[in-house]
C-alpha cells in the first residue's frame, strides 16, 4: 500500500502544475483564470495570449501526462510484490488527470483535463490517439464546438477499445470508462450551452465559416 499511496501522491502533485499559470508567471503573473472562459487550458490560452504561449500550454499539460506514468514505473518507493502492476499504473495515470483538474497547487483550479489525458494515453495506449485525433478534428471543422469535440473524443475511447484496437490489457477499458465520465463532467457547462444553444462556436476552425462570424469559444 505504501507504494501506491506515494506514487498515487507523486503522479497528482505532477498533475497539479498547470501549464497556463507557470507561463502566465513568467509572462509577468498572468492568470488566464480571470480572463476569457476562464478555464486554465490551452483553448482559452490560445484565444487570450495568443499562439506561442498556448503552445507551451499545452505541450506542459501533456508532458505532465506522461510523467504521470512513467512515475508508476519508479524505483522508489520499493515495489510491493503483492500490488498489482496495473493498480499503480492506472492509479498514477488517473491520478495524473484529477491533478489537472483540481491542481493542489493552485487553489484546486485547473483545466478540464484533455490534454493531460491525452498524454497519458499516449504511453498507456498509442495505437488509438490517431483516431482519437481524427474523431477531434472531424468534430471541430464539421461544428466548430470545441467542448462537443472534446466529450465525443473521450467517449470514442471505450468505444474503439471495443472495435478491437489494440490496448495493453483489458484495464485500459475501465480507464477510459473512468477518464470519459471524469471530462465529460468537467464539460457539463459547455454541454448545457449547447443544449440552451448559447455555446460560441471556434469559427475559424470549421471547415465552412458563416460571413461575418466570430472566432471565440467557452473551452
Amino acid at each position: 500500500m505504501l507504494e501506491l499511496g506515494v506514487k498515487i501522491l507523486a503522479a497528482y502533485l505532477v498533475g497539479s502544475l498547470m501549464g497556463a499559470l507557470l507561463i502566465g508567471r513568467i509572462r509577468g503573473g498572468v492568470d488566464i483564470r480571470g480572463l476569457g472562459s476562464g478555464n486554465a487550458g490551452g483553448t482559452n490560452a490560445l484565444r487570450t495570449q495568443g499562439r506561442a504561449f498556448a503552445l507551451g500550454v499545452v505541450a506542459i499539460d501533456v508532458g505532465k501526462g506522461l510523467v504521470a506514468v512513467a512515475i508508476a514505473f519508479a524505483p522508489l518507493p520499493p515495489a510491493d510484490p503483492a500490488m498489482p502492476r496495473e493498480l499503480v499504473l492506472y492509479g498514477c495515470a488517473f491520478a495524473g488527470v484529477v491533478g489537472h483538474v483540481w491542481p493542489v497547487w493552485h487553489d484546486f483550479r485547473g483545466g478540464k483535463g484533455a490534454a493531460t489525458a491525452l498524454g497519458v494515453t499516449a504511453v498507456l495506449a498509442p495505437a488509438i490517439v490517431l483516431p482519437l485525433l481524427i474523431v477531434w478534428t472531424a468534430i471541430i471543422v464539421l461544428t466548430g464546438y470545441v467542448g462537443l469535440a472534446t466529450v465525443m473524443t473521450v467517449l470514442s475511447a471505450p468505444l474503439l477499445v471495443a472495435l478491437g484496437y489494440p490496448v495493453p490489457d483489458f484495464h485500459f477499458l475501465w480507464f477510459a470508462l473512468a477518464i470519459a465520465v471524469l471530462i465529460t463532467w468537467t464539460h457539463r457547462g459547455n454541454l448545457q450551452r449547447l443544449r440552451a444553444g448559447t455555446e460560441v462556436r471556434t469559427e475559424r476552425l470549421m471547415l465552412r465559416r458563416r460571413p461575418g462570424a466570430t472566432t471565440t469559444d467557452q473551452q
